[in-house]
C-alpha cells in the first residue's frame, strides 16, 4: 500500500521574501496561535467558574485566591500576546508584515518562524534591548 506523503509547505531564503504563499503561512500560523489562545482562555474561565466554590478552610480559600490571582495575570498576558498577534494580521493585509519597524530591513523567515509577531529584526531588537539596559541601570 504506498500512501502518498503530502510535502508542509515552510518558507524558504531561497524564495522571494513575503510573497503570497509565505503571507498566507504566516497569516495561518498567527490565526492558529490566536485560536489557542482563545481556547486556553475560555478553559480558564471555566475553571475560574467551577472553583468559585465556597472553601470553609482558610488555607483552601487562600490557596485558591492564589491560583485564581496567577491565572488572571496570565490571561492578562496572553490578551496582549492577541493584540500583538491582530497588530500582525493587519501588517500582513497592508504588506508590512516581516519588514523591520526600525530600519525597514527584511526580518529573516527564521525568527518569523520562532516569533511571528516579531516587528524588529534581530540586529534592531538587539540595539533595543541593550538602550533599554543603559537607561534601566541609570
Amino acid at each position: 500500500m504506498l500512501r502518498e506523503k503530502t510535502k508542509i509547505y515552510r518558507p524558504s531564503d531561497k524564495e522571494p521574501f513575503m510573497n503570497e504563499k509565505q503571507r498566507e503561512y504566516f497569516r495561518a500560523k498567527l490565526l492558529a496561535w490566536k485560536e489557542e489562545i482563545l481556547k486556553e482562555a475560555r478553559e480558564t474561565l471555566q475553571h475560574l467558574q467551577d472553583e468559585n466554590q465556597n472553601h470553609p478552610d482558610l488555607a483552601d480559600r487562600a490557596s485558591s485566591e492564589t491560583d485564581r490571582a496567577i491565572e488572571l495575570r496570565a490571561r492578562d498576558r496572553q490578551r496582549k500576546l492577541i493584540a500583538k498577534i491582530e497588530a500582525a494580521l493587519h501588517r500582513i493585509e497592508d504588506g508590512t508584515y516581516g519588514y523591520c519597524e526600525e530600519t525597514g530591513e527584511p526580518i529573516s523567515i527564521k525568527r518569523l518562524e520562532a516569533r511571528p509577531i516579531a516587528t524588529l529584526s534581530v540586529e534592531a531588537q538587539e540595539r533595543h534591548e541593550r538602550r533599554e539596559r543603559v537607561y534601566r541601570d541609570e
